[in-house]
């Protein structure tokens, strides 16, 4: 089975995330949203909520799931038997960030291969960052989110 994980914060998970999913549907098996838990950040949304959010996102697809971790991505990858990691690139700084991490995790583990999948254009200037100063100021925000999330101000 070609399992991969999709490691992120998802605070909140955007349209960009969740057509690179979409998109990565044709290369994987299964796709494990991955939310990464650190106790020292602090997140607009709670972590019940960006399970939920994503859940509603891909309700009608079994083949993903969601899962949240902590510790090193790697390994949870290995915990989970998933020889794939899946990240998106929207700029180029997005990339030479992605590469050297990309680059250190298979320092760390060498079967387990980094996919990059470039965003498309009409969605890469979408970030959580940017949906989150959108909200914080109480704007409207929805254009940007997946159509199954909905963000009460």
């Amino acid at each position: 089975m070609k399992r991969a994980i999709f490691p992120g914060s998802f605070d909140p998970i955007t349209k960009g995330h969740e057509a690179l999913v979409i998109r990565a549907l044709n290369l994987f098996d299964e796709i494990i949203i991955a939310i990464g838990t650190n106790s020292n950040k602090k997140y607009m949304f709670s972590l019940e909520e960006r399970i939920a959010f994503i859940e509603a996102t891909f309700k009608n697809e079994p083949t993903i799931k969601v899962e949240t971790y902590e510790g090193l991505t790697t390994d949870y990858c290995e915990k989970k038997e998933a020889k794939f990691m899946l990240r998106g690139l929207r700029t180029s700084a997005d990339f030479e960030f992605e590469r050297a991490i990309g680059q250190i995790n298979s320092e760390m583990k060498p079967e387990i291969e980094t996919v990059f999948l470039i965003t498309s254009a009409e969605l890469s200037a979408i970030s959580s960052s940017i949906i989150r100063d959108i909200l914080k100021n109480k704007g409207d925000a929805s254009q940007f989110l997946p159509n199954s999330v909905i963000i009460q101000s």
